[in-house]
């Protein structure tokens, strides 16, 4: 093919406005769970105006290591108090240790006293 020019491209990253970013939301909702207090990933959604999107809070959890601020993600559980994100830590005993550091007792991977300790953001956060 004569006169045939190679053409090259690059993708590059989407950069969304910080507002805009479900992910950012999410980590900025579980930086005011307060210490020694728990939530579940339902309760996020709910809070965010994605009732039924506990799924996306999940992932969300499991990419917060990679955020350049710390995400307490130990402190978001599923809506029984069962430490299902339990694997996504640096070892599957970390995220009992993180919570128990708080003085929240763990059994059998399930948070003891759920409904007493559990942070509400639809409460705590209202405007």
């Amino acid at each position: 093919m004569a006169g045939f020019v190679p053409f090259t491209f690059t993708i590059q990253p989407m950069k969304a406005h910080p507002d805009s970013d479900f992910f950012y939301m999410v980590y900025e909702v579980v930086r005011l769970v307060p210490y020694g207090r728990v939530t579940s990933y339902g309760a996020i959604a709910q809070y965010l105006g994605v009732k039924g999107s506990s799924r996306m809070v999940g992932w969300a959890m499991n990419s917060s290591h990679r955020h350049h601020s710390p995400v307490p993600a130990h402190r978001v559980v599923n809506r029984e108090g069962m430490l299902t994100g339990k694997n996504h830590f640096a070892t599957p005993t970390m995220m009992q240790e993180l919570l128990e550091s708080e003085g929240i007792q763990v059994k059998k991977d399930c948070v003891v006293n759920f409904k007493k300790l559990f942070w509400d953001p639809n409460e705590a956060l209202k405007m």
